[in-house]
């Protein structure tokens, strides 16, 4: 609920002035407002660069008007421009820039924020342009095509405040002079091809709230490093080959830290218990690595963590009974896990939209499960358990469902009393004891396996491989054998 303003409003004899002076400096930013020369040069000379513009981006950027009234720029300060944003729209296809980032750029001398986001196809190297900018405090150039190495000298831009190259192609170690950079809150080096290991001057940075080096290539161990952090809310290095075990001061970031993400890694040894002090936990990531033994008992502290994916692991029983009040996204998937029921905690959450319990050992009839809420569900994984029993009846009362997998149990019901949504894109139900015949609302599906069940009848017309039909009774059409007239 928006708090109200409970600031009083002017006095009558009052209005008239505060009109009167509104119109007044409205008038002198009209009459006087020009951009600056140099501004007006170097973002024509950006504008130049760009050889593709198809959404119009920059269509308001002409020669002889008024540059601080031009889409994706502000002005303060005499007039001069202090901040580029442009973005493109990611569920827009035409909402894009191709080509470079003009040298030329360095000429609006007053720049303290540059943004340029989502715009795709911007390529070209490090623009060592932003050297010679000495207002510049935060950089955010993300999702485009940036390439080659980083300067050795990037420790230069000693007054950033935030840096994001994320989703780029960078390649090569990341530079020792980082560390250098010490006014940063917020480094963003995700999604990139960097090589080599994690940055150890890094925790000269103390001020960091949000350090992202996700989706790279970086290897080696994690510094143990993390005591230099005091106000870090957000860590992710998933998606690398780091190895070794989780770092012992990565404690220290227990008061603050709302996000943990090391999956898709190497790591090993067992989840460290002090894990269940992070009681700010949103997020905890640990899938794809090699951790062993059992998850903390200590984890029932975590009650307001909403993301747990400890999924792909060797870990093994018992699992600790959790204190968690609402959780939205599960995944304890392919460890040694003995369930051998979906845990009460789960069942009761009002806003879980992804459960993943795929090989946990559940024992189950699934008529019998009654979850406090279905309608938020995209994601169900309930593949390689021992479940029975029917799941339309959950099936049918979500409407956001996009995939729904349960190979490899002994689900018994009528594939053709399902009510298939819309947004439901990938159906796994294979080796089970599905009967009935396949609907034709399969077309909508980019993926499909119901192999190895007890169907009949023609198939719908569909684009589906054999393999995604074989083992069944009596299934006949395209792609299987012809139906016999």
């Amino acid at each position: 609920m928006k708090k109200k303003n409970h600031l009083s409003p002017p006095l009558p004899w009052t209005t008239p002035f505060i009109i009167l002076s509104i119109l007044t400096v409205h008038s002198i930013k009209i009459t006087s407002a020009a951009c600056h020369v140099d501004d007006e040069k170097g973002l024509l000379a950006f504008k130049s660069g760009i050889t593709q513009d198809p959404s119009g981006m920059l269509s308001s950027w002409k020669s002889g008007t008024d540059c601080c009234n031009w889409a994706g720029i502000n002005c303060r300060e005499n007039n001069r421009v202090t901040t580029i944003s442009l973005y493109g729209q990611v569920d827009k296809p035409d909402s894009y820039l191709t080509g470079t980032i003009s040298s030329s750029l360095v000429k609006v001398q007053n720049l303290d924020g540059i943004y340029f986001v989502n715009l795709r196809n911007i390529s070209g190297p490090f623009p060592d342009l932003l050297f010679g900018l000495p207002k510049l405090l935060y950089v955010y150039i993300e999702n485009s095509k940036l390439s080659g190495s980083l300067p050795v000298n990037i420790g230069k831009l000693k007054q950033l405040g935030a840096l994001s190259l994320e989703g780029n192609r960078f390649t090569g170690s990341i530079p020792s002079s980082i560390s250098e950079l010490t006014q940063l809150t917020q480094l963003v080096f995700g999604k990139n091809e960097f090589s080599g290991h994690f940055p150890a001057g890094i925790k000269q940075i103390r001020n960091l709230s949000y350090l992202s080096l996700e989706q790279n290539k970086l290897m080696g161990t994690v510094p143990d490093i993390f005591k230099s952090f005091t106000d870090l809310r957000i860590l992710r290095l998933s998606h690398n080959e780091f190895s070794g075990k989780i770092p012992e001061s990565i404690l220290s970031l227990a008061p603050k830290l709302a996000y943990l993400e090391l999956g898709h890694n190497r790591l090993s040894g067992q989840i460290p218990s002090y894990l269940g002090k992070f009681k700010a936990l949103d997020t905890l990531d640990l899938s794809w690595n090699s951790f062993t033994g059992v998850v903390p008992k200590t984890f029932s502290n975590l009650t307001k963590i909403f993301n747990l994916d400890l999924s792909h692991n060797s870990l093994n029983d018992p699992f600790p009974q959790m204190n968690v009040k609402g959780i939205e996204s599960l995944d304890l998937s392919y460890n040694n896990f003995h369930l051998k029921e979906i845990p009460k905690w789960v069942t009761s959450s009002p806003i879980i939209y992804s459960l993943k319990l795929a090989k946990c050992g559940i024992k189950m009839n699934l008529d019998t499960w009654k979850p406090a809420e279905t309608y938020f569900y995209d994601y169900i994984d309930l593949s390689e358990n021992e479940i029975t029993g029917s799941p339309v009846d959950l099936l049918n009362r979500t409407d956001f469902l996009v995939e729904f997998k349960a190979a490899g149990n002994k689900l018994k019901f009528d594939l053709g009393k399902l009510r298939i949504v819309k947004t439901l894109k990938e159906l796994d139900i294979s080796r089970n004891l599905v009967y009935g015949k396949v609907p034709a609302a399969i077309n909508g599906f980019n993926k499909l396996n119901v192999s190895y069940n007890h169907l009949c009848g023609q198939l719908p017309k569909n684009k589906f491989p054999v393999s995604s039909f074989v083992g069944n009774d009596c299934l006949c059409g395209p792609p299987l054998s012809p139906c016999k007239l």
